[in-house]
């Protein structure tokens, strides 16, 4: 079964103010809960820091399967939008 794409905002307070080891033991424990959720399931790809939300890029085969991460993590999902497709400045004809 083929990953889906999904946009997380995870609301934190506070959360860019967080310093380089802070942020650390946060993707460990988010990397923690992948590996229990296992990678045919869920795949962190990246996420931005804003002042009180993170916008986490996931590739996962449903909404369920991030919900779960959030539970194990700690970690909202304050909202889950699924990607239906991607442009870029190339999309352009």
């Amino acid at each position: 079964m083929a990953l889906k794409k999904y946009i997380i905002e995870r609301d934190i307070p506070e959360v860019g103010k967080l310093d380089a080891d802070q942020l650390s033991g946060a993707a460990a424990t988010s990397n923690d809960a992948l590996c229990k959720i296992g990678a045919d399931n869920i795949q962190w790809v990246e996420s931005y820091v804003a002042d009180d939300k993170t916008f986490c890029v996931y590739l996962a085969k449903d909404e369920d399967a991030i919900r779960k991460h959030a539970e194990l993590s700690g970690f909202p999902a304050t909202k889950i939008t699924e990607v239906k497709t991607m442009i870029d400045p190339s999309t352009e004809k």
